[in-house]
């Protein structure tokens, strides 16, 4: 009888409906990796942060129906995964969870459900290709918390994946030929941005987020080669890595380029790309004068992002037979 092996793709989460916005927003500011202070303190400004955004959020959560679509998404990959395993892993008998980090489905949840399912061994796959104390780190902590396994294998990042940068070149070679091969285009390669103090604390989320970038650029033709790292998505007071996507945008405005945005570290469809780059910014951008304004969609499951995620786990339960 073939090994029983649980596969865990996992991502941050997003509230299910708009009632849930409010407890997904303190659950995700209650975090210790998000913010450093000793409790009450932290779930006491958790609270705070996550009253006084919660209107706002649920505004944007409203224009996708009022809801988050990010396990909807991450449970297609996980079935295409699931499907890549089948197909070439078939000496193991392999099936994947989805787990996220403030949401439903949780952490504990998801254990439950891999105990009693009979595995033997579980692996770990990040839905952030770039590794930060913030995400995959974050995740890490809370899975070990409740249930430190010897038989759990860990995926940190695959950044510079061959598998995971082909996924990205084909989408944004496959956009821009749709979009008719607008001339003089500039692309931003947009990620979520972190405080500066995280980066400068050891985190390699940005060293990574720039290896990524590299390797795109490496594999694209001369016309897509005008290229910018930018940083979306900031909160609060602290100073911020950047430069800023909407600042980025703003200065191809003035060279009177085209833009492309590039959800480089998104791998899934959620509120950061549905309403901050599709809505948000594609109006300032418009008010700043630029004319073409394309954002390429997140990977999903682009055949070759599969491919890579599939590898990986091949290769992570061979390094640990």
């Amino acid at each position: 009888m073939s090994k029983k092996i649980a596969v865990v793709l996992f991502n941050m989460g997003g509230p299910d409906c708009l009632r849930a916005v409010r407890p997904f927003l303190r659950n995700l500011f209650a975090d210790r990796a998000i913010i450093n202070l000793p409790n009450p303190f932290r779930y006491l400004l958790a609270e705070m942060i996550s009253r006084g955004r919660e209107k706002e959020a649920q505004k944007n959560y409203a224009h996708m129906g009022g809801k988050s679509p990010i396990v909807e998404e991450s449970e297609k990959q996980a079935r295409a995964v699931e499907a890549y395993l089948c197909e070439h892993y078939p000496e193991a008998h392999i099936k994947c969870f989805v787990a996220m980090r403030y949401w439903a489905p949780r952490i504990d949840t998801v254990q439950d459900q891999i105990k009693n399912w009979g595995a033997e061994k579980t692996v770990l796959m990040p839905l952030y290709p770039q590794f930060s104390t913030t995400t995959t780190g974050t995740f890490f902590t809370a899975w070990d918390k409740r249930n430190k396994q010897e038989n759990c294998i860990k995926t940190i990042s695959y950044e510079d994946n061959n598998d995971f940068i082909s996924a990205h070149v084909s989408k944004i070679i496959s956009i821009y030929e749709a979009k008719g091969s607008p001339k003089n285009l500039r692309l931003i390669m947009s990620a979520h941005g972190l405080p500066e103090k995280i980066i400068e604390a050891g985190d390699p989320y940005q060293q990574q987020i720039e290896k990524t970038c590299a390797a795109i650029a490496k594999a694209l033709p001369p016309p897509l080669q005008d290229m910018q790292i930018a940083y979306q998505s900031r909160v609060g007071p602290l100073k911020w890595i950047g430069p800023a996507t909407l600042d980025e945008i703003k200065r191809a405005a003035c060279d009177k380029k085209a833009v492309m945005i590039v959800p480089v570290a998104f791998v899934s469809e959620h509120v950061e790309t549905l309403v901050e780059l599709d809505i948000d910014y594609r109006q300032q951008a418009e008010a700043m004068g630029v004319k073409t304004y394309i954002r390429v969609p997140t990977l999903g499951v682009e055949p070759d992002y599969i491919r890579a995620l599939g590898k990986l786990v091949i290769e992570k339960i061979e390094e640990n037979a």
